[in-house]
């Protein structure tokens, strides 16, 4: 069992993404050797860094009611909407190749009383698409986007909030067990707004899920949620760049991972990057990962970059540990069967961030997924 730590000096702007576009030919393609792109298996990916010409078109299906408003609009009415501009060559690539968004836009005052639900449906082969999601000012609401299906998925969020929006936004990556997804969320909070952006991954061979985030203004609000289980040969990986770039704002990231099997690889790097404008900033970012199984393998790279001394507080932690077995002892100790104790070690585990997201409905799937891959583990270890 492998307990790896990272860490690397950093000189001054490193975290700055230093270009961003529409046009993938201004992006070098990535041979794998690139900081953003050295824990990603790029032989995995089926040839998306290098090019995507023949891309399917994902289905989109909304459930919503009023005030929201959805629909499946063209690449350059999103542009015009305000669609952010990919960061690397893969996400360019995958915007070139997209022939329809989907948008889902909350109007100015509105408040939603139930979420708006999008599944996004992926064929075999290679596809590309880009969801939209707007609130206006002083809105509210949550909405969840469940990513299922088969293939290569290259596909990113743009989540735009005005003035004062509270806003949740959660990410489900359930492909199928050879599906794989390449996806970046990106999001601009408005002066005094709140977005609480989660990410649950489960499915997929290969998932490589970037969450970014700017302010427009003083007093926006960040929490960035995540939880993985990662199964035997599947990758996983999540990538975080809060970029403090104004003043008097929070953030705050926590990613919970469980890691079981032969092959399981999860990634975790957390980028915080406080611009000298940033004063009054607050920020912290976390990491925890579970290793149930001998032969799985956990990276966590938290870096925080600081350019003004006048900060309310700032900080980070990370950690790798095995599955205790004093725990499971003694449980079984109390008569729980060994199944059904290492069952509740690890739902004790997630509880705390399954509280903080605070969603049913997927808290129920993170749930009865959890449940479902331990008991492919106890059924391997038993064989």
């Amino acid at each position: 069992m492998t307990v790896p730590t990272e860490s690397a000096p950093l000189s001054a702007r490193d975290l700055a993404p230093s270009l961003e576009s529409f046009d993938p030919t201004l992006f070098e393609v990535p041979t794998g050797r690139e900081e953003e792109w050295r824990f990603t298996p790029l032989r995995r990916i089926n040839h998306a860094h290098e090019e995507i010409s023949t891309a399917a078109e994902p289905e989109y299906s909304f459930t919503a009611s009023e005030p929201a408003r959805v629909a499946t609009i063209t690449p350059v009415q999103a542009q015009q909407a305000g669609a952010l501009a990919p960061r690397d060559r893969v996400a360019a690539l995958g915007w070139a190749a997209t022939r329809s968004v989907a948008h889902i836009r909350v109007p100015d005052n509105a408040a939603l009383a139930e979420p708006v639900i999008l599944q996004v449906q992926t064929p075999a082969g290679t596809s590309a698409g880009h969801v939209l999601v707007e609130f206006g000012a002083n809105a509210a609401g949550t909405v969840v986007i469940q990513h299922e299906g088969t293939g290569t998925y290259v596909g990113d969020i743009s989540v735009l909030l005005g003035t004062g929006a509270n806003a949740t936004v959660v990410s489900l990556q359930q492909q199928d067990n050879d599906g794989v997804q390449l996806s970046n969320l990106r999001a601009v909070v408005g002066r005094d707004a709140t977005l609480r952006g989660v990410a649950v991954t489960l499915g997929g061979s290969l998932v490589r899920f970037a969450s970014s985030v700017r302010y427009e203004g003083p007093g926006g609000d960040v929490d960035l949620l995540g939880a993985f289980f990662t199964s035997a040969g599947q990758h996983h990986e999540h990538r975080l760049f809060v970029d403090h770039n104004a003043p008097d704002c929070r953030s705050n990231v926590a990613y919970k991972g469980a890691l079981a099997g032969k092959k399981a690889h999860s990634v975790w790097i957390g980028d915080v990057l406080i611009r000298a404008n940033a004063t009054g900033t607050n920020t912290y970012e976390l990491n925890r990962n579970l290793l149930l199984t001998d032969g799985a393998r956990a990276d966590s790279v938290p870096n925080l970059e600081i350019e003004t001394g006048e900060v309310g507080g700032a900080g980070h932690a990370a950690a790798t540990g095995r599955f205790d077995e004093e725990q499971l002892f003694y449980l079984q100790s109390r008569g729980i069967p060994a199944h059904e104790a290492r069952k509740l070690v690890v739902h004790g585990f997630f509880a705390d961030l399954i509280r903080k997201i605070n969603i049913p409905a997927v808290a129920d799937t993170l749930t009865a997924q959890v449940d479902q891959k331990l008991e492919q583990v106890s059924a391997v270890g038993a064989a």
